[in-house]
């Protein structure tokens, strides 16, 4: 049974090309009621964010409340988007979305403010506030999935950049010659260690010939893409093709935490998104090897660790950016 809160609460909402996920956040991070649905991004703009708001009245519905509890929602959105605005500018996740003023168009259909932030500096805000960051002056996220995000936190704040696009981790080149990336430049670190970048160096060995338990696994559950599961069932397997991509994806990744850390020096750096969630600290374990022999300072100060989080970050940063615009405005 839904515990019910005093006071006005927040909405935090996570808005994927794949899923919406929403839920009310009370005191200290702690989610009353939620709920979730597919996004069905080719419905258009129109129709996802009615969806939203139905999820949203779902998961306060889930917590015994209704809208009049709640002061504010958060959204946290793929870019990229114009945060003071809250409109999404032009995403791929989003097929159509172009100039897209979210907040607005959330926030009358829900008769409350709404919020916008990219969703991945919300996941390391989420993070910061309430999961493996919490108590950090300085940490940098980096989320690998599909593609790989990242967001930064200094000196307490979440650090957008002169133009609100700091954070862009999975475009920093590591290899000059390397593989074309979405954004046309070769080598990012999106091309070389994202799970996209490992599908594709898995499916080109099994194309070449080379063994591998990837094809019995996508045979048995009826599927054509690999995902974080089934990477993650054929590396406890010990499959040999995926062993040696997934080393490389992160071998390339220590190396971007290493640069991180020479360029910022921060006192932590947490890994999340789908790739980590499937794997643990397994996988962040040989990332903080390479980072540790390849920075500056080798000792190993700086905290590399796995996200707590796991689907709730970037909804739980939401929340804390609608809590802390609320309160800006309440002091005004």
């Amino acid at each position: 049974m839904a515990r019910r809160a005093t006071g006005k609460l927040i909405i935090g909402i996570d808005l994927g090309g794949t899923k919406i996920l929403a839920g009310v956040v009370g005191k200290g991070g702690h989610l009353l009621g939620q709920s979730k649905r597919p996004t069905k991004p080719e419905i258009g703009p129109e129709g996802v964010i009615d969806r939203i708001a139905k999820t949203v009245r779902e998961a306060v519905a889930a917590a015994g409340l209704s809208l009049s509890d709640i002061a504010a929602a958060g959204a946290g959105a793929p870019g990229p988007l114009d945060p003071d605005e809250g409109v999404i500018l032009n995403t791929p996740n989003l097929a159509g979305w172009k100039d897209v003023p979210l907040a607005a168009m959330l926030g009358q259909r829900l008769g409350l403010p709404v919020f916008v932030g990219n969703d991945v500096d919300l996941g390391t805000l989420g993070e910061h506030a309430f999961g493996a960051g919490k108590g950090v002056r300085d940490l940098v996220g980096i989320f690998v999935g599909t593609g790989i995000g990242g967001g930064l936190i200094l000196d307490g704040s979440l650090r957008l950049g002169w133009r609100r696009t700091a954070g862009e981790i999975g475009h920093m080149i590591l290899l000059a010659e390397g593989p074309v990336c979405g954004c046309g430049n070769r080598g990012c670190a999106e091309a070389v260690a994202s799970r996209t970048a490992i599908e594709r160096d898995i499916m080109a060995g099994i194309e070449s010939g080379q063994a591998s338990l990837v094809t019995e696994i996508l045979k048995r559950d009826q599927r054509e893409r690999l995902t974080s599961g089934v990477l993650a069932e054929a590396f406890a397997a010990r499959d040999p093709l995926v062993v040696g991509v997934i080393g490389r994806a992160q071998f390339y990744l220590g190396l971007l935490a290493a640069s991180v850390v020479n360029l910022i020096d921060p006192e932590m750096i947490i890994f999340g998104g789908g790739v980590v969630e499937a794997f643990g600290d397994e996988f962040v374990a040989p990332i903080r090897q390479v980072a540790y022999e390849n920075s500056i300072n080798k000792t190993g100060e700086v905290k590399i660790v796995p996200a707590r989080l796991g689907d709730s970050a970037t909804l739980l940063g939401a929340s804390v950016l609608a809590r802390r615009k609320v309160n800006r405005r309440s002091r005004k």
